[in-house]
Order: structure tokens, then sequence, then C-alpha cells
């Protein structure tokens, strides 16, 4: 008998990049681009993100945006719009192949990397839930069309440059420690 722990960890497929979405500056209209690098702790060079200066601090949760290749198609239709162009959705990476969701863990205390091209490894941290920006770009409905669809946050281990059609595969499965607690 399989056990769920086993089955979370195995994958049919791997994914594929399919755009590159950067948003240099809040407010204004995001670019697509063919390729970008992949710093830890700063994001994808370009974007606003990784411009940002944090109070010396950078997030890790939240350095990459990934978004669902396959459900662009979905959320356009219920938007009521007949196609939706990856730039409006405010997020880095539209992947194509494998299950953003299940990209994640749903076991604490197992992290799931992730090789994205030949150098940039990256963890899913959470949901990208949308955000009244998202709305206002997609219009009336958009929000709850997006709830669930959002797309996922990731931190990136290992840093370098992501390219248009780059492989998403799984690279390595991290068991941790458990954490003790104390009394």
């Amino acid at each position: 008998m399989t056990l769920l722990r086993d089955l979370t960890q195995q994958f049919a497929s791997q994914g594929r990049i399919e755009h590159i979405v950067l948003r240099a500056v809040r407010g204004e209209p995001a670019i697509v681009v063919d390729e970008a690098r992949a710093e830890p702790g700063r994001g994808l060079i370009g974007d606003r993100r990784a411009n940002a200066v944090r109070s010396g601090k950078q997030s890790t949760k939240r350095e990459l945006t990934l978004f669902q290749a396959e459900h662009l198609p979905v959320v356009a239709t219920w938007c009521g719009l007949s196609e939706l162009q990856p730039s409006r959705l405010r997020r880095n990476l539209v992947i194509s192949g494998v299950n953003l969701i299940a990209m994640r863990s749903p076991f604490a205390d197992v992290v799931l990397e992730w090789l994205v091209g030949d150098e940039v490894i990256i963890q899913i941290t959470g949901p990208c839930d949308p955000c009244s920006k998202m709305a206002a770009e997609l219009g009336l409905g958009s929000y709850n069309a997006l709830r669930g669809h959002g797309g996922m946050t990731a931190r990136i281990v290992a840093g370098g440059l992501v390219r248009v059609g780059d492989s998403v595969c799984l690279n390595a499965i991290r068991q941790l420690e458990p954490k003790i607690k104390s009394s």
C-alpha cells in the first residue's frame, strides 16, 4: 500500500516556464521578458520586489509569485474576458504542466525543492491570494474568479538565470527535524 506521504512526492510530468513577468514600478504596467536573473532574498532582478529596500531585511517567503498557465482560459471566462494576458496577473512566473498547489508538501516536516532550468532552485511557500489591484485590473467579479486560483508564492534557494521554456522539476525532498516544544 502506498502512503499518502509518498503519493504527495510523485509527479507524472515536469513543468515548463511559459511566461516571465516583471513589475518594475508599483502601479505601472508589467512587462513580459524572455529571461530574468533570480537571486535568493531578492526575487527576479528588474522586478520591484528585488529593487525594494525593506529596512535591511528581505522577505524569504514571497521572492517569486507563480501562476498556473492552464488556469488562464478558465479565469478569463469567469471574468467575462475573451482572453487573459499573463502580464495582467501581477505574477512573476506562469508555469504549465505541473500542479502548483501540489508543488508544496502538505506535511510541515517535508519540503519539496524544485529545479527551474539548469540552476535555480525554489521552494513553494504558500498561496498567493488575489488582491484589490488584480480586481481593479480585471474587472467586476474577478476577485472571486481568482479565489483559489491566484497562484503560489516561493522563495529562491539557489539563484541563476530563468528562461521561458525552462523545465520545472522536483529536485529534492528535504525531511525537516521535528520541533521540540519546551515546557
